[in-house]
């Protein structure tokens, strides 16, 4: 009976050891499985670092733990739904910058739900597809600077910005890539946009309302091809005290148009670099500070396309004139004779009208005629 008892003992114990030993190699090999570095990266606890290896595409396996993603300086040209083919649930950042990326497809980042930073900036993208974020992503700030080949190819990303496809987006950097013209409405999806930087491109001039709906902290327009800003986008910034605004290497027109803008900067502390703006035109005002312009007279000036409108309508009004001169010229000749005999009509009838004051006059002053009158009447 002891030897019994002693055996279901040791069998007992036995199993609990082949349990504990499971229980260890189960989590071992999950241990294992999270840690797991892709061949040409660093992985250090939830980082993973992959930095100008050569590489054509993104590394798998990666580790299910990743939190911190860098594939910078390789040449993945293409960024499709197979990148990122299982989910990474627990990344947040995501630099590829770098990479001579050309496409970015279709639900790109679907496996990556809690995704909060895109850095997609020193690329050439020429396609980058309105679907590229999942629907109620998380993305808090991307950066595309220096992203595009040029700006003809980012339609598809307008595109998606006005769709609300980034509707959690906090912070935007679009500088870099010689934008000339912001499109309508192309913030109007963006209600949590704070910073947006525009720096270095080639911006002529702000849209009416363009910058109105987000609740922007801090805008950046420095050197773009700025020269004058309406009153309406001086009134969007206004309404945004808290905006701090950059607006310096823009080539401003010192003419009286100006004399709006001066003086909002001279009343507003939301322009950090106020003091560095200067003038480009005319030639005599050329890196004269804006704020030191208050007492000239400045002249009014129209750009090479206004001058030539100005002038095609000058001409065009003497070209109306001389042809009404001439019609009016070559009535008078054809009509000649008649407007002559009519001239000498009027000229009869104001002589016999003369005639008959001329004779009244003499009667009323000679006393016998007066009364001569009076008894031919009777």
């Amino acid at each position: 009976m002891r030897f019994a008892s002693s055996l279901l003992c040791c069998k007992l114990e036995e199993s609990r050891e082949n349990t504990t030993l499971l229980r260890l190699w189960f989590f071992f090999a999950i241990l294992v499985s999270d840690s797991a570095c892709p061949d040409k990266c660093v992985c250090f606890t939830s980082t993973v670092k992959c930095v100008n290896q050569g590489l054509f595409m993104v590394p798998q396996p990666l580790p299910a733990n990743t939190k911190t993603l860098f594939i910078t300086g390789n040449n993945i040209s293409h960024l499709t739904a197979g990148s990122f083919p299982v989910p990474l649930e627990q990344l947040t950042d995501l630099y590829l910058t770098g990479n001579q990326v050309e496409l970015v497809g279709h639900n790109v980042l679907n496996n990556l739900p809690n995704l909060r930073l895109l850095d997609l900036s020193n690329n050439r993208i020429l396609n980058f597809s309105a679907q590229a974020f999942p629907d109620y992503n998380k993305l808090l700030d991307l950066n595309l600077s220096r992203a595009f080949y040029n700006h003809s190819f980012m339609d598809e990303l307008f595109s998606l910005l006005r769709s609300g496809g980034a509707f959690q987006l906090t912070r935007l950097d679009l500088s870099n890539n010689d934008l000339v013209v912001l499109p309508e409405g192309m913030f109007s999806r963006l209600p949590n946009l704070t910073i947006l930087n525009l720096q270095n491109n080639s911006l002529i001039f702000i849209r009416n309302g363009t910058l109105s709906v987000p609740p922007l902290r801090e805008l950046d327009l420095r050197d773009n091809a700025l020269r004058q800003l309406p009153n309406t986008t001086l009134m969007d910034f206004s309404l945004k005290p808290g905006l701090q605004v950059h607006l310096a290497g823009n080539p401003w027109l010192c003419d009286c148009n100006i004399e709006d803008l001066v003086a909002w900067l001279r009343s507003s502390e939301q322009v950090a670099d106020k003091q560095n703006m200067t003038c480009s035109d005319p030639e005599v005002l050329r890196q004269l500070p804006l704020l030191q312009i208050e007492d000239l007279e400045l002249e009014c000036t129209f750009s090479g396309e206004m001058k030539s409108v100005l002038e095609t309508s000058y001409v065009f009004l003497g070209m109306v004139l001389a042809l009404i001169g001439v019609i009016f010229l070559l009535v008078l000749y054809l009509n000649r004779k008649g407007i002559k005999r009519w001239i000498y009509n009027i000229r009869d009838a104001c002589r016999d009208h003369m005639e008959g004051y001329h004779y009244r006059y003499e009667i009323s002053s000679d006393p016998r005629l007066a009364n001569l009158s009076l008894n031919s009447d009777i």
